[in-house]
């Protein structure tokens, strides 16, 4: 099997009887999910410590031993300090600003530099790093008579291509590049078509010609 460079499969045992098919597979729009493994493991050390310090104190405590000294100051400031004090508000407010940023992070997929692609299999998913199929795209463009150098960036949805030509008719040129890159990004097979916007300019000028 051989695909665009530097693309990514999530692939399942197959089927006793499998069959080769061609036709997209429903689904192959979702985007892959981060598995997020530096914030799991920060969010676990928290805790972790956390947790143990409060069972070094209830076990201390237990045994007739002094409760730790920051455990009891802790207690003391939020018995005696009001709501509205500024410590208490800023606490509340870092509190409140990570629990949001855990909350945005377990309901977002993540991995927005993988393109997802169709899925030709059920039991196949494939992404594509977004550098790389721009750099594909940036190929193809230079292989256009008249381009000097192009700059392309892929998104979600958008291919935004910028090219500079130092000779031919700037029309010619775009609508040789226009038919190249639509061809090309065909060749990609995403998941979702992506939309082409294209200028054209010469050396040293900047914008698209009227």
């Amino acid at each position: 099997m051989t695909g665009p460079p530097n693309a990514t499969a999530d692939t399942a045992p197959p089927p006793a009887a499998s069959g080769a098919t061609t036709s997209p597979v429903p689904g192959g729009h979702r985007r892959f999910w981060s598995a997020r493994r530096i914030p799991a493991g920060l969010l676990a050390l928290v805790i972790l410590v956390i947790a143990g310090a409060f069972l070094y104190d209830v076990v201390a405590v237990r045994a007739d031993r002094a409760g730790m000294s920051w455990r009891r100051e802790l207690a003391r400031q939020l018995a005696e300090r009001p709501l509205d004090d500024i410590w208490v508000l800023t606490g509340a407010a870092v509190a409140a600003a990570l629990g949001l940023w855990l909350l945005v992070l377990a309901v977002t997929p993540g991995l927005r530099s993988l393109l997802p692609m169709r899925r030709t299999h059920p039991d196949v998913r494939a992404g594509l790093d977004r550098e790389a199929a721009a750099t594909v795209l940036r190929d193809r463009c230079l292989e256009v008579a008249g381009v000097q150098s192009a700059r392309v960036t892929v998104k979600r949805r958008k291919t935004d291509v910028h090219a500079v030509s130092h000779f031919r008719d700037l029309d010619d040129v775009r609508a040789d590049l226009t038919a190249v890159l639509d061809e090309a990004l065909r060749g990609l097979g995403l998941a979702r078509p992506s939309t082409l916007s294209l200028r054209v300019r010469r050396p040293g000028r900047k914008g698209r010609k009227p």
